[in-house]
């Protein structure tokens, strides 16, 4: 999932601040906390209340739709909705807002999110982890599920520096598990220690050169 943090009422408000008709879209997507009709109509509410303080009377409406990312099925749901916004406010990760921006290019389109990283959700320790960095080239395959571009603080291709300490790595003080070593206890798990000492030559970046396209398959 898509990993969001909600930014300060502060930041939004600046965003805000020139406009009377506010709409805010909320998104059932992947993202995560929730961000939907529920946290849309929430924003619509602490937005409104905001404006009331400062002594201004600005129209605010929210709706949502099932993934603000899709963008034909997003330009169908809002369309009707749009009317007579002079700007919109996205309860969606950073994809959602590019594609309002490129969907209604004539409104301004703001962020309610900060978007933080792809990642999983651990509910039992209330906790999310970053899982992917989207390379583009995906070591998965040798490394046993074990990410180590995402997962070691270096991103190191070749196995362990010299830091970690008791399978710990010293980044952030020896808080997180070092990821070569995982990678290393899974491969000898799996009596695959040829993939763990392979030679990985250094990446090839152009694959992650922004912005990148998927077209027909292939990416640009």
């Amino acid at each position: 999932m898509i990993v969001t943090k909600e930014k300060p009422l502060e930041e939004i408000f600046g965003y805000l601040e020139p406009y009377e008709r506010i709409l805010v879209v909320g998104c059932e997507g992947c993202t995560h906390p929730p961000r939907g009709l529920r946290e849309a109509k929430k924003m619509e509410m602490l937005v409104s209340m905001g404006f009331r303080v400062k002594g201004r009377e600005v129209s605010v409406r929210s709706t949502s739709i099932a993934k603000q990312c899709d963008i034909y099925n997003c330009r169908v749901a809002l369309e009707p909705q749009i009317k007579d916004a002079q700007a919109i406010l996205t309860m969606a990760c950073s994809i959602g807002a590019g594609a309002l921006t490129e969907i209604f290019p004539d409104i301004p389109v703001f962020p309610a999110q900060n978007t933080v990283f792809m990642g999983i959700e651990d509910k039992e320790n209330d906790k999310f982890e970053e899982m992917c960095r989207a390379c583009g080239d995906c070591l998965l395959g040798e490394t046993f599920g074990i990410c180590p571009i995402t997962r070691c603080a270096k991103s190191l291709l070749n196995g362990p520096c010299g830091g970690p300490v008791d399978g710990m790595c010293e980044y952030k003080g020896y808080t997180n598990k070092c990821a070569w070593i995982e990678i290393y206890e899974r491969a000898k798990k799996f009596n695959r220690l040829d993939l763990f000492r392979k030679f990985r030559m250094p990446r090839d970046r152009r694959v992650e050169i922004p912005p990148r396209k998927l077209l027909g398959g292939e990416l640009k």
